[in-house]
């Protein structure tokens, strides 16, 4: 039996050496991974700047610090730049294919090239089999694998969870030698594709990091909205009609459309 939001346990970890701001230090707030989580808690809980890596469902919970900044894409509003529509028709050539796993070596020994060839320098090397796998499973069993294949060649993996409201970006690896396609670009495009498609208003993104060049890309995404002081605004503007609780309870009402999808 799953709890209401209310009844969500949650702890803090030791304060940790930053991922991604130098001289930092981080806290993370993370739910009871004995909590079972469905899929209507998971999406309130990322409506309040949650995301999950594995089997952990978490937030930035730092004392000095409040860099990270949940953020999401309006599909519906989101028309692509002309650079986007570039990348877009580049790689029409690519062949799509959707499983409900990736724990097979074609994905992994793609995942550990991209590691070794783009993240050498981060947390996640050198890669290892169970990290991958612990880090990329479906850990609430909504989870969504899309292949992207030249040929009968793997090139690229998205990972997203579907949630009631829209597909929470995971992460994505990609072939490294293959810049001029911009695969990173093209699966933002593909999941917010997706999520058109499905009736979904949002494509979480994770987080923007103020300060952190790595994370800069989320704002070519617009209309992006982050989550500040309790309230999804649009970026640079001021504060939009985000997701208020009767939205929240409307969403979750068994008359939704969206109600009643697969639950972890």
């Amino acid at each position: 039996m799953t709890a209401s939001l209310r009844e969500i346990k949650v702890y803090t970890t030791f304060p940790h050496r930053c991922s991604y701001l130098d001289n930092e230090e981080a806290t993370t707030l993370f739910v009871d991974p004995r909590q079972t989580l469905s899929t209507e808690l998971y999406t309130q809980l990322s409506l309040l700047g949650f995301r999950r890596s594995g089997d952990h469902v978490y937030r930035p919970h730092c004392a000095n610090c409040n860099a990270c900044i949940a953020s999401r894409v309006r599909v519906d509003q989101f028309v692509p730049s002309r650079t986007q529509r570039r990348i877009s028709r580049r790689n029409s050539d690519l062949r799509l294919e959707i499983t409900e796993s990736i724990a097979d070596d074609e994905a992994y020994d793609l995942y550990r090239y991209y590691i070794e060839a783009r993240h050498a320098d981060g947390d996640m090397y050198p890669p290892a089999r169970d990290q991958y796998d612990s880090f990329l499973n479906d850990g609430l069993g909504c989870a969504t694998y899309y292949r992207l294949y030249e040929g009968s060649r793997l090139v690229a993996v998205t990972v997203a969870d579907r949630m009631l409201d829209g597909l929470a970006a995971i992460y994505t690896f990609f072939d490294p030698d293959q810049p001029k396609r911009s695969l990173g670009t093209e699966a933002i495009l593909l999941q917010i594709r997706e999520a058109q498609a499905m009736g979904l208003p949002f494509v979480y993104l994770g987080y923007w990091i103020d300060g952190c060049r790595k994370m800069s890309y989320k704002a070519n995404y617009a209309p992006l909205e982050l989550f500040v002081d309790g309230q999804w605004q649009q970026q640079k503007t001021e504060q939009q009609s985000g997701p208020s609780t009767d939205a929240i309870i409307d969403l979750l009402a068994p008359g939704n459309p969206h109600h009643g999808l697969d639950e972890g």
